[in-house]
C-alpha cells in the first residue's frame, strides 16, 4: 500500500512534536545551578549526574514499572545525582525534583511547522494517533500546555494502556482504535529503538523523523521513509 493511502497516523510526542531534550536539558541545568549557589558544588557536575540517572530510568522502563508514581521516581532520581556529587539536605531531592518539574513547562513549546502538519494531515482526511511513553500523570498536562490534544483523535499514553513502544501490540492497538488495521497506518516517531523497529514488525508504515542525524543501527532494516524536520512530514504522508 502506497504511503499516501494510509488513513491512520501515529505519531510519538516527545522529540517528535517538540523538543523534549531541550526542556529537559535546561531545566536540570536550572535545579543544578540553583542546588550548587546553596551547596557549594559543581552545578555542571550535578547536572550531568541527573541527566545520567533520569536517561537509565527511561532506558530501562518495563511494563512493570508503569505502576509507579513518576514524582517519587523523579525524587528518587535527583536524591541519586545529589549523593553522587555529596550535596545533603532535609527534603533536597523532592524540593528539586518539583523545581524541575515547574521549570520543564517554560520550554514546552512545539516544533516549528509541527501544529501545521497536524492540520494538513487532518485536512486530508487522516486519522491520528499519539503514542508516548510517558505517565499520564505528567504527559496529560504537558499535552495540554503545547496545545496539541485537539488535533488527535486518540491518545494512547504508556501507563493508561498498560503497554510501552517498541511492543508491536501497541502500535496494533492503536490503529484498532482508530478504526484500521496496522497495515492502514504509519509511524512517525524520533527513536528508531523504540518508534520505528516496534511500529515496522506491527506492519505500519514508518517515519523515522532522525532530528539528531544518527545513523541506522547495524543490521536493522532502514524506515520506509526518513526526514529530519517534522514539517516535512506532510508531503510523505
Amino acid at each position: 500500500m502506497d504511503a499516501r493511502e494510509r488513513d491512520i497516523i501515529l505519531f510519538d510526542l516527545d522529540d517528535t512534536l517538540h523538543d523534549d531534550t531541550a526542556a529537559f536539558h535546561s531545566a536540570a541545568e536550572e535545579v543544578a545551578r540553583e542546588v550548587a549557589l546553596e551547596h557549594g558544588i559543581d552545578a555542571l557536575e550535578l547536572k550531568a549526574a541527573y541527566v545520567a540517572q533520569a536517561e537509565h530510568f527511561w532506558q530501562r522502563l518495563g511494563r512493570e514499572g508503569l505502576r509507579q508514581k513518576l514524582a517519587v521516581e523523579r525524587a528518587r532520581l535527583w536524591q541519586a545525582a545529589l549523593d553522587r556529587v555529596g550535596a545533603r539536605g532535609e527534603g533536597l531531592a523532592e524540593r528539586s525534583a518539583e523545581r524541575y518539574n515547574a521549570y520543564r513547562k517554560k520550554h514546552f513549546v512545539p516544533f516549528p511547522g509541527a501544529v501545521e502538519t497536524l492540520r494538513a494531515l487532518r485536512a486530508r482526511g487522516k486519522k491520528l494517533g499519539m503514542v508516548t511513553n510517558g505517565f499520564s500523570e505528567t504527559h496529560r498536562e504537558k499535552i495540554a500546555l503545547l496545545r496539541l490534544g485537539e488535533y488527535f483523535d486518540a491518545i494512547f499514553i504508556a501507563d493508561e494502556v498498560g503497554m510501552l513502544k517498541p511492543d508491536p501490540l501497541l502500535f496494533a492497538h492503536a490503529c484498532a482504535n482508530l478504526g484500521g488495521s496496522p497495515l492502514r497506518g504509519a509511524m512517525v516517531g524520533d527513536r528508531y529503538d523504540r518508534d520505528i523497529s516496534g511500529a515496522m514488525r506491527a506492519g505500519l508504515y514508518t517515519v523515522w523523523l532522525n532530528v539528531r542525524n544518527e545513523p541506522l543501527p547495524p543490521g536493522a532494516p532502514p524506515p520506509d521513509a526518513e526526514c529530519a524536520r517534522i514539517d516535512e512530514v506532510a508531503h510523505l504522508l
